[in-house]
């Protein structure tokens, strides 16, 4: 995982043994990147995350922060635990588009935290989006409610750091273990994003269309397999791979469903597919 050890202050960030790039296909018209900066990213005690929203939140919606269930400040998750409701008065740095800080979020509650199956926390600020507007300028980042694509340009956004990594989608990963934890249908990076401890939680942006596709969590970085810090890949057939110094990250198209009016969380809604407590 890319949680920050004391270890990852000194360390280089390691190139790699990267898989090969996925290729985009031939005489498609390629569409205009758009801009992708730090505004709305947050950085956290030890982990990256960014504001976020839903395509159906509106702005009087209580805000929403987004980084992964490895950065719960109560702990790890356990395999199979789900966390709902939890109090809450974490702190976020709110960044700018320059990635200076510009204010301090506070959350009042872990709204969903898991690490089964994708690896994600969700806190619920004690602000809404329109007074964070106001107050700061700063917009938050949509959640794409659609699967992403190989081959897509990505950019990791990383408020803690207030570094970027650019590269693009490799593919997808059926299984991905590391330690006690399993994750289904992650992404693989290719080689160029090659994301380091504290990265962990940050936004994976599609730089065509600006929205969040994934969230930034993981790597190999020893080439050992299937150990925490060194997630091995399993197939449909139980066959497992490594790719040192290959990053990953889970996929977030599958979260709106799982959130109604008000930004309330409603594991039972139609299409939430969601780890239930």
């Amino acid at each position: 995982m890319n949680k920050p050890l004391l270890a990852a202050l000194s360390s280089v960030a390691m190139a790699g043994l990267g898989a090969t790039p996925a290729v985009a296909a031939p005489h498609t018209a390629v569409k205009p990147a758009v801009t992708v900066d730090y505004a709305g990213t947050v950085a956290l005690s030890n982990c990256s995350g960014s504001v976020i929203r839903f395509p159906n939140s509106a702005d009087s919606d209580p805000a929403l922060v987004l980084t992964n269930g490895h950065c719960l400040e109560s702990g790890f998750p356990n395999p199979g635990q789900v966390i709902t409701g939890q109090s809450s008065s974490r702190s976020f740095g709110l960044l700018n588009s320059s990635g200076s800080r510009v204010a301090t979020l506070r959350a009042n509650q872990v709204v969903y935290s898991t690490m089964t199956d994708t690896d994600v926390t969700i806190y619920r600020l004690t602000t809404t989006y329109a007074r964070i507007k106001s107050a700061y300028g700063i917009s938050p980042l949509t959640v794409n409610d659609t699967h992403p694509t190989a081959g897509t340009a990505i950019k990791v956004v990383s408020g803690y750091w207030k570094r970027t990594y650019s590269c693009s989608i490799d593919g997808f990963v059926y299984r991905l273990k590391e330690g006690d934890w399993t994750w289904k249908d992650s992404v693989r990076y290719t080689s160029a994003c090659n994301t380091i401890g504290g990265t962990s939680g940050s936004p994976v942006i599609d730089t065509t269309t600006g929205k969040v596709v994934a969230v930034n969590n993981t790597g190999n970085e020893d080439g050992e397999t299937c150990t925490v810090n060194n997630p091995c890949e399993v197939d449909e057939s139980g066959n497992v791979t490594i790719h040192q110094g290959i990053n990953y990250a889970e996929e977030t198209y599958q979260i709106p469903a799982c959130f109604t009016t008000g930004n309330k969380l409603d594991l039972s809604a139609a299409g939430c597919v969601l780890p239930k407590p």
